[in-house]
């Protein structure tokens, strides 16, 4: 039984959602990915946000553009976390998705990450669930300790090889 619900209103939105789904793959977090438009089919999504609970959700992440209301809708049925991903628009550069998002009325909150932030928001799902699982909290705790290490490799590079050498370098690769 997948454990995090990850939706977009768009296929469009999947190169950004696919992210929270390779971060909880990496920790061995199941998930289940879906596309529904809360304004195109508003029954589905009321289905799908009704029988989350019922279906073992934990955690919901929602992605969305321009109006955005995936996510708040969401929060609005479905008991438990939602975290809402606001996605980059041409339009506006993704700032109406993160209001529409971030601006949730008292009572309905919505965990909310930077504009495409796919992969803060599997994070964020996975240490939700790590408050009540010892084993994704190690993973969690390996998971931070090899982004500290290769910090700590980047900065022996710099210093190793200088920083034009290291630009240099990068363009390369």
């Amino acid at each position: 039984m997948a454990k995090v619900g990850i939706v977009m209103g768009s296929d469009s939105d999947l190169p950004v959602m696919a992210k929270a789904a390779e971060v909880l793959e990496e920790l061995g977090v199941s998930y289940e990915m879906t596309i529904i438009s809360a304004h195109r089919e508003p029954d589905v999504f009321f289905e799908y946000a009704k029988s989350a609970e019922e279906r073992g959700f934990k955690v919901i992440i929602a992605g969305a553009g321009m109006a955005a209301h995936l996510p708040g809708m969401c929060a609005a049925i479905f008991p438990m976390p939602v975290i809402g991903v606001p996605m980059h628009t041409s339009s506006l550069g993704g700032r109406d998705s993160l209001y529409s998002i971030v601006q949730m009325p008292s009572g309905i909150p919505v965990a909310t990450v930077a504009i495409n932030g796919g992969t803060n928001a599997g994070i964020l799902a996975a240490k939700i669930l790590a408050t009540s699982d010892p084993e994704l909290l190690g993973k969690l705790k390996a998971y931070s300790a090899d982004l500290k290490g290769q910090v700590e490799d980047k900065d022996a590079k710099l210093k190793r090889e200088g920083y034009r050498a290291y630009l240099d370098g990068r363009k390369k690769d």
